[in-house]
């Protein structure tokens, strides 16, 4: 007939008792005593009498006899007890079989981080992870945000770190810190000898040597230099910050790199930070993973440490 339904199904959690109940009717067993069971399972006599009467009435069928001089199982709790041992058996086979799971998952960490974490941040961080689990072995994989990106959707990383305007897509993240691009020459370049500041429409116009496209880097730069025109063409690209850096010392063409990257040869004069009129590059740091899979073990550990990075 139509509008009729059928029974409704009880949950098998509330028609069998959990664990904790089952394990106290084993100790009943086992000790012949409500009093020594309850002091076994670290609870009060009390609270342990009611746990049996809870049990009894989810049962329907009387477990224990209760006389001064003890507790015994009626036939149907020898009954229950028995088929009590096997499922607690199984849990703690389910329990050691999760500990597996969870001691393979923690003895490894499987980083992927853009070039300029990768080479200023990370190496400090791995350094306090170690101090905290010296049994996991960490691999790291560096490339820029795009590379770390096909990492974890490969499933090839467990945790990444990009410098990109945003979380790529497919990754979810959390910014940990704040970075700086700033334009870089030689000191014997003739950006580092002039007075007034660069415009943006100057850096635009100039060929410069830059990291790839799909970098941290390059994607801030194309965006804030959009409204100018865009990038002239590179002079060079190059994949790594150190090769970018010893270009441009060599006296090759300015560049747009991290503060991070470039602080010692700041100090050292070997680089020279050019200002720009009316050009503001910062970018945040971000964390990332697959969508849905919030890190855990070691890489919720490593996240924990990166906190403020700048």
């Amino acid at each position: 007939m139509s509008g009729e339904t059928g029974p409704v199904a009880v949950s098998l959690a509330h028609r069998v008792p959990d664990l904790g109940a089952l394990e106290l009717l084993l100790a009943v067993a086992r000790l012949g005593s409500l009093g020594r069971a309850a002091r076994a399972r670290g609870i009060s006599q009390p609270a342990a009498s009611s746990r049996i009467r809870s049990m009894e009435r989810q049962l329907g069928v009387a477990l224990v006899e209760r006389s001064p001089r003890g507790s015994r199982l009626t036939d149907a709790g020898a009954l229950v007890t028995d088929w009590a041992r096997r499922v607690v058996e199984a849990a703690e086979a389910f329990d050691a079989g999760a500990q597996a799971l969870r001691g393979q998952r923690d003895s490894r960490l499987r980083v992927a981080a853009s070039m300029t974490i990768a080479e200023y941040l990370l190496p400090g961080w791995l350094i306090a992870l170690r101090a905290r689990r010296p049994g996991t072995a960490v691999s790291l994989l560096a490339g820029n945000s795009g590379a770390v990106a096909e990492r974890l959707l490969g499933g090839e990383a467990d945790l990444g770190f990009v410098e990109g305007l945003q979380v790529p897509a497919g990754l979810d993240g959390t910014v940990i810190g704040q970075d700086r691009l700033v334009v870089v020459a030689a000191p014997s370049h003739p950006w580092a000898r002039r007075r007034r500041e660069l415009t943006v429409a100057e850096l635009a116009a100039t060929p410069l040597i830059l990291r790839e496209r799909g970098s941290g880097t390059r994607q801030v730069l194309d965006a804030a230099l959009a409204g100018h025109g865009g990038l002239a063409e590179p002079l060079l690209e190059l994949a790594s910050t150190t090769a970018v850096k010893a270009a441009v010392v060599s006296e090759a063409a300015p560049s747009v790199l991290s503060e991070l990257a470039v602080g010692e040869e700041l100090t050292a004069r070997r680089l020279v930070e050019i200002p720009v009129r009316e050009l503001r590059l910062g970018r945040e740091l971000r964390a990332v993973w697959p969508a849905g899979q919030r890190p855990a073990g070691p890489a919720r550990e490593l996240l924990g440490l990166t906190r403020g990075a700048s």
